[in-house]
């Protein structure tokens, strides 16, 4: 039996639930919407519609509407329960908006952690690093050349070609794709926009690199963070630390064999940074917390996460560090964090880190 991921139990519970809603599991490609969605209904025997949003050129918000319609058919007499899946959250939030207002809940699936990876494939915590939360793509690892093309080929060409240049206006699609490249070589730095444009060779406008990268983030391939301020406006003002969604997009667009990418130091250092990144970053998907970093003048904090009222610091070393790191002392003495966190090296073990829920180290 294929491993059931922990949001089965919330998405079975919901689709109990004496409610008229629409049900929409979304989240990036080949992440295991469809695998969930079938364990669910089988086991619970319920009546369901099953309905794919994954083909963008033949989907819109009436298809979605009438989808919802068939639901309610099919379930006649009983609860109405309806499931649509999708990897494309620009065509999705527009259906709903449109269709389906006040009548529908979304379950978001992430990217595979590193305790899923683990459970299903037995990989070690150098295999998530090197190779990210791609099911699809584990049997795959043993022939990396060959795992690097599906890495390219099936998810980040078609992310990228139906997810985002299909669903909305793009009038630079070629400056979109060297964005992705740049944000994944560039992960786990921050670079400003004028800077992004002078790698990219374009004279266009930082408002348009801004808004490409947030079409990227919504794919769920690659984000710009921002920094952490008490003045919304100085956080949307910042320059963006690059961040990939799981750290298959950094391997795969490197070009080094594992046993490279092991020996160079800088590439194996920002693997394990983007890795913390990324486990962050999937986890505020939900809402429940939202992800920034810190830097004033030459003092920097990898990760602020802010839940509710609450601040939590952290910095990420892959070698050995002192305890106290001048970029997190610095930011604790203006924002008054209720924790600060050092993750690697001296600090709290990588595996261990990834190996919890991201509340775990943000809400005790």
């Amino acid at each position: 039996m294929p491993y059931q991921r922990p949001q089965a139990d919330t998405l079975a519970a919901r689709l109990r639930e004496p409610r008229r809603f629409m049900q929409i599991v979304a989240g990036p490609r080949q992440v295991g919407k469809t695998t969930l969605v079938q364990q669910v209904v089988e086991a619970s025997g319920l009546p369901a519609h099953f309905a794919s949003a994954d083909e963008p050129t033949l989907r819109g918000p009436q298809w979605i509407s009438q989808q919802w319609d068939t639901a309610r058919l099919a379930a006649k007499d009983a609860d109405e329960h309806g499931a649509v899946l999708g990897s494309a959250p620009l065509l999705i939030a527009q259906g709903l908006s449109e269709s389906l207002a006040g009548r529908f809940e979304v379950l978001h699936l992430t990217h595979w952690s590193f305790t899923e990876m683990q459970a299903a494939f037995d990989w070690s915590l150098d295999d998530y690093l090197l190779y990210g939360g791609y099911p699809g793509a584990a049997p795959l690892i043993h022939e990396p050349k060959r795992w690097a093309r599906y890495i390219r080929d099936s998810l980040i060409e078609t992310s990228i070609s139906r997810d985002v240049l299909l669903l909305t206006r793009v009038d630079k699609p070629a400056l979109l794709r060297r964005l992705f490249d740049l944000a994944c070589r560039y992960s786990g730095q921050i670079l400003s926009y004028t800077k992004m444009l002078g790698q990219l060779q374009d004279a266009g406008n930082t408002t348009t690199s801004a808004h490409y990268l947030d079409l990227l983030a919504g794919a769920g391939m690659v984000c710009g963070l921002q920094k952490y301020a008490s003045d919304t406006t100085r956080q949307r003002g910042s320059s963006p630390k690059l961040q990939v969604l799981n750290t298959a997009l950094l391997t795969a667009q490197s070009g080094l064999t594992p046993q490279q990418a092991h020996e160079d130091r800088e590439l194996w250092g920002r693997l394990v940074e983007s890795a913390v990144g990324a486990h962050l970053v999937n986890a505020a998907a939900d809402g429940s917390c939202t992800v920034h970093y810190w830097r004033e003048r030459n003092q920097e904090v990898d990760f602020v996460v802010k839940a509710g009222r609450r601040l939590t610091a952290i910095e990420v070393k892959s070698a050995r560090a002192p305890q106290v790191h001048r970029g997190t002392a610095a930011f604790s003495a203006a924002f008054k964090p209720q924790r600060s966190l050092l993750v690697g090296g001296d600090g709290i073990a990588l595996d261990d880190f990834l190996g919890k829920p991201v509340a775990h180290w943000t809400e005790t």
